[in-house]
Formats: structure tokens, sequence, C-alpha cells
């Protein structure tokens, strides 16, 4: 529970954290929005694969009006050149976790207290923004319970700058499972990761509560603990088609949806027959699997980065062989999925390494087997639907929200330019320039 105290302080935070520059208090008491015409080299027609140029955004408050070579240029319009650089959606995330950051996970959400990680997670999703995230989904608080709620909240009603966010509180495990206190002495009584859920009516009861406390969806590790022996993935599975079918059907009654983490087979296919709205990491999908989620658009989340990171950063060479192991299995099998048509959304799993630098994500998708044009359509398309904002996102439209940003380069030549935003607008706010 967060203390009175706790919320003093980030009261406080709010209180002097700078606003977008764009953003005035009396503009919210007007009926008139203020006006912004946007003018760069080109735009990124993200449904055409196709750069226009030049491009043009005429933006009337929070929401684009007019977009093309060119634009209507009211009298009353602020006029922002933003030069040779391309503009395009705002970045979305599909997995991130604003309330870890680099070091040693398991002892971070032990001796640090949920008032000093709620400010941590605020400073996230600033940092996340500025590198032209205006959307993400944060897959968990890692045992913050619903404090993600107060950090999106405050993003909503403008006191603190961040993404978009959809919330899911703690994500939901099993008794001894994948973030069970990460292997601590169950004598020390530490509390798990997770909010423990160990069968239909357990996991119903925690998804109520979940809601109840502000969560957009429900995330459920599925998977874990993840071996590689003599070339070979393996993974425990840690709940059955017909728990996941309960926990899909529960979220469905309340309009919601769940995602889970799971890493191969069975526990992959279980979640697709179950329904899921997404299978993230994905590191093992077998023929059935990839099949079902063609049918039902389930998006596979492949979360590269975190792999390549905690490869890079091992503690020692034998740790650091088993993990580039696991991850060479994982771009075969990403390979196949590909090619078998599998949905993608981009999700770079952020948190333990450093917030901001997460479209290194699109880089390795590509690397591994994507065209950019595909990664950014999975990473703004289906990123879109994924969150729930289809048709108000992702696309540089009439009538979508102004989440705009601006690359020096062409992402369908270079994807790599995409991980040096200069440019951030969301909301027709302008918070990088």
């Amino acid at each position: 529970m967060v203390r009175p105290k706790c919320l003093l302080v980030v009261f406080l935070l709010f209180l002097f954290a700078p606003q977008p520059r764009s953003w005035t208090q009396t503009e919210t008491q007007t009926a008139t929005p203020h006006v912004i015409v946007l003018h760069a080299a080109g735009l990124l027609d993200v449904k055409a694969g196709r750069v226009i140029r030049p491009g043009e955004i005429l933006v009337q408050g929070e929401r684009i009006a007019e977009v093309g070579a060119s634009v209507k240029h009211p009298a009353d319009a602020e006029i922002i050149d933003l030069g040779d650089r391309i503009l395009m959606p705002g970045l979305i995330d599909a997995h991130v976790h604003l309330f870890l950051h680099p070091g040693a996970e398991d002892l971070q959400t032990v001796e640090e207290s949920v008032p000093q990680r709620t400010i941590t997670a605020l400073s996230a999703a600033r940092d996340d923004l500025m590198a032209g995230y205006t959307a993400e989904r944060d897959m968990g608080t890692e045992g913050a319970g619903s404090a993600d709620t107060a950090v999106r909240n405050a993003i909503d009603e403008g006191l603190y700058p961040g993404p978009r966010l959809r919330i899911s509180g703690n994500a939901i495990s099993i008794l001894g499972g994948h973030e069970d206190a990460i292997g601590y002495n169950p004598a020390q009584h530490v509390f798990s990761n997770a909010d423990y859920a160990n069968n239909k009516d357990e996991i119903i009861a925690v998804m109520r509560e979940q809601y109840k406390e502000g969560a957009d969806f429900t995330k459920i590790y599925e998977t874990g603990h993840d071996r590689v022996h003599e070339g070979k993935f393996t993974t425990n599975y840690q709940y059955t088609e017909a728990e996941l079918k309960a926990a899909v059907d529960e979220a469905a009654r309340v309009g919601k949806r769940v995602a889970v983490h799971a890493t191969g087979e069975p526990g992959t296919l279980f979640a697709a027959e179950a329904g899921v709205a997404s299978i993230d990491h994905a590191n093992q999908l077998g023929e059935e699997t990839m099949r079902l989620m063609r049918e039902k658009q389930i998006f596979a989340v492949p979360t590269f980065t975190i792999f390549e990171y905690f490869a890079d950063h091992a503690p020692n060479a034998a740790q650091a062989a088993r993990e580039h192991e696991m991850l060479d299995l994982k771009i075969q099998d990403f390979r196949k999925q590909v090619a078998a048509g599998v949905p993608m959304a981009v999700g770079s799993d952020v948190g333990p390494f450093p917030h901001g630098t997460q479209a290194r994500e699109l880089v390795l998708m590509v690397k591994y087997g994507m065209t950019p044009v595909a990664a950014l359509q999975a990473d703004l398309l289906n990123g879109a639907k994924l969150l729930g904002w289809e048709g108000q996102i992702g696309d540089l439209a009439p009538g979508y929200f102004a989440d705009i940003v601006a690359v020096s380069g062409d992402p369908l030549q270079d994807i790599s330019v995409v991980q040096k935003v200069s440019f951030v607008m969301k909301g027709g706010a302008v918070y990088r320039q």
C-alpha cells in the first residue's frame, strides 16, 4: 500500500516537474485549441510503407487534423520547421517495466520501498517519452502492486510527462513459480514479485482485485524456469489451457485482455488455445501454436533486447555462454515465426536495461529477419491494436492523437534512425524539440 508520506513526495515531484513547452493551463480552459503545423522533409505513411516528401501535419489541440505533402496553414498556427527530418507516429513499446532499473533485479525489488520505486517509475516514464515512446504497456510492477495505477493516472492528468500507459499491477504466478521471490529461502517469507494464484478460482479472485485497483489488463507468467541442454530449449508450464481460458473469459467479461509471459512449449500452445492477446518472449512456438496465433491474431512479442542485454552482461563466462546459446535458439525460431506469418508486436522488456534505449528492439527484429517496414508496422499498427488504441495512435491520420516524433533519416532505409529521436509530440504538446 502506498502511504500518505509517499503520496506527498510524489505530489511534490509532479508540482515541480517541467511542463511540455506547448502546454499551458490556460489552453485547457479555452474552447479554441492550439494550432500547430509541422513541416519536415518527409513523413512516414505506415500502412502504405512509404515516405511522403515533403511532409506536413496540421495539429489542432490534441489531434491530427490534416496530413500530406502540404496542409492548410491557418493564420493563427504555430509553424514548426523540422528541416531534413522525417515525421513518424510516436513509437509503441508493448512490453516495459517502469518499476525496474539496471542492477540486481532480485535485490532492488526487496531493498527498495514502493515509494522509492514509484519515483523511479516516473523517471523511467519520462525517459521513455523523451526517446519517442508515446505509448507503452507496463507488463508488471514486479512486486509494487497497483502503484502503476498512480503513475498512469498522474500522466493522464498532465501532472508528469510520460507515455500513454496500459498497466497490469503485479503479474500473476503460481506458488514457487517464475517470479516467486526469485529463489529466496522460503523461511524468510520474502514477498513474491507476483500475485499468487494456483487454480481457476484463485486466478479470477486475483484478477478482480487487480481490476478494482485500476489494472487495464492481466499479465500471467505461463512458463519458467528456462533451460538449454544439448542444444534443446525446454521450459515448465505453470497453468493449464483450462486455467488460462478461465482467465481470458474473466478478462473478456469486463472488456479486458490477458497477456502471458510464455517462452516455449507446451505453455505457448496452452496460451494460444486459451486465446490470450499476446505471447511475450515467444522463444519457441510449435507448428500448431503458430497456426492458432495466425487464426486468432495473437501477437508474438519477441523482446530480443533483454536477451541480448543479459547475454552481454552476464556475471561470468559460463553464464554468458548459456545466455548466448539461448539467444541463438531464439533467433532461429523467430525466423521460422516470421516465415510462418505469425502476427508480431514490438516490446523490449526495458527496465533491467536503461529506459529510453529500447528502440534497439526494432533494430534487432530487422537484423534477425524482418524488413524495416514490417517491423515498423508491427510496432505501430499492431502495437496500437494490442494496447487497445487502434484508430487512435500508431498512424499519422486525421482524427488520431497527435503523437508524433521526428528522426534524422528514412527509417525504411535505415531502421537504426529510430534510436535517435529528436522531436517528440504527444497529444499535441511538444515535449522535445
